[in-house]
């Protein structure tokens, strides 16, 4: 699955990401499954809700994939 990052932006943070995928439905539900450690960000656990996401970057929750473009 592919999250694209509008053109007139940098970066999408990591609850927005989940919330625009629609991996979770709030971001209550992505602060509670990112600080309970079930998200991944290149490979690395995080626990920042607000972590900035790059193009290029791929994030793994609940079994899908998330890879981050512009």
């Amino acid at each position: 699955m592919k999250v694209n990052i509008r053109e007139e932006d940098e970066y999408i943070k990591l609850g927005q990401a989940l919330k625009k995928a629609g991996l979770v439905g709030s971001g209550v539900d992505a602060k509670m499954v990112i600080l309970n450690r079930e998200v991944t960000v290149n490979g690395e656990t995080e626990q920042r809700r607000g972590r900035k996401l790059y193009s290029g970057d791929t994030v793994s929750f609940d079994g899908e994939i998330l890879e981050i473009f512009k």
